[in-house]
């Protein structure tokens, strides 16, 4: 696509000043100096400024120049002028082709990737719809199951307000949950900073697992959970970093569907190094790549069929947009690893 710039006639200029330059050599000069071949300098240099039409009207004016150049000179040998005269003006025609080839090449790579563009953003929107579908699912299934057990606690003779009580702060619970995950994800899409606050790692990492206690179940997966009770508290995004639990904890199960009911085990385990807390989150599914296993990371590569391949890499940006990093490992007995670290929090009582 030729350049709108404002120095586009500065540049044009320039150019008819270089083809002024190369006819009035060429005129002057001995038949043996094939000075036309210059034009094709010029060609190349328009290629960048000029539509197409604009392209081959300027090479028929070199070729033009060309045979004119060659009436008007009066040195040298005839023949060698007529030879080099017509190299010229085929190497302005051989330029301007490939000039023209070269620049559609180009407006096709820009189509191409404005069409990736696209559908990377489609793809985006749809990943995230799916994941704004899960994430809000998963307090509104408590919620309702709360609201189940409440009425029955009320239904009971006499009603038994206590348990009622506490149903319904689990109930108000949820639905503030629901609503910091909508909160999070337009922020995300906003490109908001992340809300660092110090929180339990292991707390959060429980109620993870509490809300998909259901999915779990469903698939049959046995859990291990393996916290250090005595960590000290992280400074992180609480509602980000849960999302990424989530996530983790749904790819193993989906990682081990193909696999035996009785070997689905999922293990999480906590611990400190140093100034950081990691999580390791492990399944005994179908593994990762052998040869590249942070390729799990990439946008828009997934070994699942109803996949897009943006959840992983969703969960990277998050965790590190709060300063932690996150890595892919194959375990010696099988499936795979993901482990993610975090900063301990400051005024954390055991930092």
């Amino acid at each position: 696509m030729p350049s709108l710039s404002p120095r586009r006639p500065l540049v044009l200029l320039a150019l008819v000043i270089v083809m002024a330059a190369i006819f009035l050599i060429d005129t002057v000069t001995d038949y043996a100096v094939a000075a036309a071949c210059f034009y094709a300098a010029v060609i190349l240099a328009a290629a960048r400024v000029l539509s197409a039409r604009g392209l081959i009207t300027l090479a028929v004016a070199c070729i033009a120049l060309t045979g004119l150049s060659f009436f008007l000179t009066r040195f040298g040998t005839y023949r060698i002028g007529l030879v080099n005269s017509v190299i010229g003006m085929l190497v302005i025609g051989i330029t301007t082709y490939l000039a023209l080839n070269m620049e559609a090449a180009k407006a096709a790579v820009q189509e191409a990737q404005g069409r990736l563009l696209r559908v990377a953003r489609a793809s985006t929107v749809g990943e995230l719809t799916t994941s704004i579908a899960h994430e809000v699912n998963q307090p509104l299934a408590a919620i309702a199951s709360s609201a189940e057990a409440c009425q029955r606690w009320l239904a009971q003779d006499p009603p038994n307000v206590d348990k009622a009580r506490q149903t319904v702060a689990r109930i108000l619970a949820d639905a503030h949950r629901a609503g910091d995950v909508i909160a999070r994800i337009r922020g995300l899409t906003q490109g908001a900073a992340p809300e660092r606050r110090a929180f339990d790692l292991n707390q959060a990492v429980e109620e993870m697992l509490a809300l998909s206690r259901s999915e779990l179940d469903q698939h049959g997966v046995a859990v291990a959970l393996l916290l250090d009770a005595d960590l000290p508290l992280v400074q992180a995004d609480r509602v980000q970093v849960q999302q990424v639990i989530g996530n983790l904890i749904l790819n193993a199960v989906d990682a081990m569907e193909a696999v035996p009911a009785a070997d689905r085990r999922l293990s999480l385990l906590t611990r400190r190094d140093g100034q950081r807390i990691s999580l390791s989150v492990r399944d005994r599914g179908v593994g990762l790549p052998v040869d590249h296993p942070e390729r799990v990371f990439d946008a828009f590569w997934t070994t699942k069929s109803h996949g897009l391949g943006l959840g992983l890499s969703l969960s990277r940006s998050m965790i590190e947009a709060n300063d932690g990093q996150i890595r892919a490992e194959r375990p010696a007995g099988g499936g795979a690893c993901f482990v993610f670290d975090l900063p301990i929090a400051t005024d954390s009582p055991h930092a």
